[in-house]
């Protein structure tokens, strides 16, 4: 039952709803619940601490109190909210698309520090990003690598349709083209640099993920078959026939899967290329392959 916010102050109505999340097992009640209150009524943070004592009218109310339900019934914020940030970029969601994690951004850390250390990070390279769905890393990339220019591909038209239009709003679009094919299946011509944050989740363990999860992102995007690789075994063949030499992979692992992954660049003729990269939570994250010159 969600507590009515009619006639309540800004923060009256944001401490509420921290209790009703809490009471919930939400873990960042507090935060999502000033994000929900701020997001129905237009306002920021600053603007909600300057009006913490005005009275919130009923449409108002009526809306906060939609977005509680939807998030108490396991709706992640940035769905309701319709964006996430990523590498400080907001970016714009869509159905078809992953809500972008910070375990991701390991990828796009892993990549420029690999740049950087070879002199190429100011070059001006060609990067794919395979599966790239909101263009999460791909975008991040290019706005890190000023004459970099990026091609993403994904077989969800709604997707390439929600990257495209996140690369529209970071100005990025004259730098970045999508393409609708599975993996790299349709592209062309040689990449310096390869991306991909592929489905990797063992299809048994997809009942067991969390409800933010396993309701509200696609499935397509998480289900890796019955190991989790075999998004692995279509795209680094092909990525590897398309790196320049000293050309490098990055993908995206689940835990456990960097062993095995490192196995299937070695079989398609990659180098590893340094350590696989740990997130936060020391997972190794990212796994690299380079592309010997011949």
């Amino acid at each position: 039952m969600i507590a009515p916010f009619t006639g309540q102050t800004i923060e009256a109505a944001r401490r509420a709803l921290t209790a009703q999340f809490a009471a919930a097992g939400i873990e960042s009640a507090e935060i999502e619940a000033r994000l929900l209150v701020g997001a129905a009524l237009g306002r920021d943070l600053t603007a909600m601490i300057r009006e913490a004592a005005r009275t919130i009218a009923p449409d108002d109310a009526a809306q906060i109190a939609q977005f509680a339900q939807r998030r108490l019934n396991g709706e992640p914020v940035a769905r309701i909210l319709g964006h996430k940030e990523f590498w400080g970029l907001s970016l714009a969601l869509s159905p078809e698309t992953l809500v972008p994690r910070p375990d991701t951004e390991t990828v796009v850390e892993f990549a420029l520090e690999l740049l950087r250390a070879t002199g190429l990070a100011s070059s001006a390279l060609r990067i794919a990003d395979l599966g790239t769905g909101s263009g999460a890393i791909l975008l991040a990339l290019l706005h890190e690598l000023p004459k970099a220019r990026g091609f993403g591909t994904d077989i969800s038209a709604d997707a390439l349709q929600t990257a495209q239009a996140n690369a529209d709003a970071f100005g990025l679009a004259d730098r970045a083209t999508f393409v609708r094919c599975d993996y790299a299946a349709d592209l062309t011509g040689s990449f310096d640099l390869i991306v991909s944050n592929p489905p990797y989740v063992r299809t048994a363990d997809i009942e067991g993920l969390a409800i933010e999860v396993r309701e509200h992102d696609p499935h397509r995007a998480l289900d890796g078959g019955t190991d989790g690789l075999d998004a692995y075994r279509a795209l680094i063949p092909q990525a590897a026939g398309l790196l320049a030499p000293s050309g490098v992979l990055i993908v995206e692992a689940g835990q456990g899967q960097s062993g095995p992954i490192e196995g299937l660049m070695t079989a398609a003729g990659l180098t590893p290329a340094g350590t696989p990269r740990a997130d936060l939570t020391g997972i190794p994250r990212a796994v690299a392959g380079r592309k010997m010159p011949p």
